[in-house]
């Protein structure tokens, strides 16, 4: 294994540190020969991000990165023992199931393909960067970059909600920071691991700031996801609601294929209403939750 291993705990504070720079296809004597022919396949589509694919030929007891640095690695295998052997590691492993290896037990890996030819690079990174801790990146707009939220975001969370007026019309952060802490990390690893999406972290390109969150949740008792957002006060009237909330809609239309999207405001939220009707939001009727009146907005298409 190369010397330079996967941190054993706090990856996330080091995130800015380390990125996917291998794909690591460790094989069976039986994969490995139909890989072989075609792996110029794989690297190709890797290389364009400057990714490197290696293909190597598992032997029991010998599983390593090949020099390459394990925290840096995206681990490949069909073969169960290749699997245990990396993952004792701390490596970053997913099966890749075929006819050979179906009536296998494999240890409790996270993720499983397998076509690794119809894969392409955005599968390789974003199963790398849920395994290693990471945060996805969603989408771009002129001025705002959306990514998954992370435990270092708590902090600037707090900054945004200790201005009383955000949470006038919605619920405060846990007062207590381990409280917020431990939600955020059960959020990562629940909601955005189970669903793919969630409420993430809204970032102004210009500067790195955050200045809000804004995606899509699931509200139990309710069908269709729903849309959520908060701006900071310092940045509110710009623009900048509309301009994230334009690129959510468009996201769960196109990247996950939802045809509606509700959102629920209390009724005495005004400028959240006004901005649903101008993004395209029709009034359904209204509703009471936790002994709050709400007014529903749906949005088709």
């Amino acid at each position: 294994m190369s010397a330079c291993s996967r941190p054993a705990h706090g990856l996330r504070e080091r995130k800015d540190s380390v990125m996917l720079r291998y794909v690591l296809f460790l094989l069976s004597e039986y994969y490995y020969m139909i890989m072989g022919p075609r792996f110029h396949e794989v690297r190709d589509k890797v290389s364009s991000h400057q990714v490197e694919a290696v293909l190597r030929k598992f032997s029991p007891g010998s599983a390593d990165a090949g020099g390459a640095c394990l925290a840096e690695t995206l681990i490949i295998t069909d073969e169960p023992q290749a699997a245990r052997e990396m993952l004792a590691a701390g490596g970053y492993v997913v099966i890749l199931y075929h006819e050979k290896n179906r009536h296998l037990e494999f240890p409790s890996v996270r993720y499983g393909v397998e076509d690794v030819f119809m894969l392409e690079y955005q599968s390789y990174e974003e199963a790398y960067k849920r395994l290693a801790g990471l945060p996805w990146d969603i989408l771009e707009t002129d001025r705002l970059r959306v990514r998954e939220s992370t435990v270092e975001d708590v902090d600037e969370f707090y900054r945004i909600y200790k201005e009383p007026s955000i949470t006038l019309y919605m619920e405060n952060l846990y007062s207590e920071r381990e409280a917020e802490l431990a939600y955020m990390r059960a959020y990562i690893d629940q909601i955005y691991g189970f669903y793919g999406y969630g409420l993430w972290t809204v970032i102004l390109k210009k500067t790195g700031q955050v200045i809000g969150k804004a995606g899509l949740s699931v509200r139990e008792g309710y069908e269709m996801p729903e849309l959520g957002f908060v701006i900071d006060a310092g940045y509110q009237h710009q623009g900048y609601g509309f301009e994230v909330c334009t690129a959510i809609l468009r996201y769960a239309k196109s990247e996950l294929d939802f045809d509606e999207v509700q959102a629920l405001v209390k009724k005495e939220n005004r400028i959240s209403m006004r901005l649903l009707d101008k993004l395209g939001f029709v009034f359904m009727r209204d509703v009471t939750e936790r002994n709050s009146d709400y007014r529903l907005y749906v949005r088709h298409g």
